[in-house]
């Protein structure tokens, strides 16, 4: 039925296209078209039976926020990771900035640049070791 699947190509245009989005494009497809023809073969007329299995099928919503969120994943990973080497820059100049101008003579910014710099490195190997996952 033509109509099905032109208003499911329609509701999942704005999600970028994958193997993924395909499948479940396609899976929804074929359960409004077995839904709307037991209505039509019920004794429904053809629109009828097409409206009302897509109200049946319910809220596209979620499928189309879980198909997003996929696809954006790696880019809240990557912009979570240059967040975090920022973030550990700016404080490694704030500890340089204060071992500089309090205590010239003594070098202790290292320490608490050791331990800030764990940050992105934790975020770098946990999504490295996610993907192994």
């Amino acid at each position: 039925m033509k109509e099905i699947a032109t208003y499911v190509e329609r509701t999942f245009e704005s999600v970028p296209d994958s193997q993924r989005k395909s499948e479940i494009m396609q899976e929804i497809i074929e359960r409004l078209e077995d839904s709307a023809g037991k209505l039509e073969q019920d004794g429904k007329a053809r629109e009828d039976a097409i409206n009302k299995a897509i109200v049946d099928f319910g809220n596209l919503d979620e499928i189309l926020q879980e198909l997003r969120g996929q696809e954006t994943g790696k880019g809240k990973a990557l912009s979570s990771l240059w967040f975090a080497v920022i973030g550990s820059l700016l404080v490694i100049a704030l500890t340089v900035f204060i071992n500089l101008y309090y205590s010239p003579g003594v070098v202790w910014f290292l320490y608490p640049t050791f331990a800030v710099i764990w940050w992105p490195l934790c975020i770098f190997f946990f999504g490295k070791w996610r993907k192994g996952r």
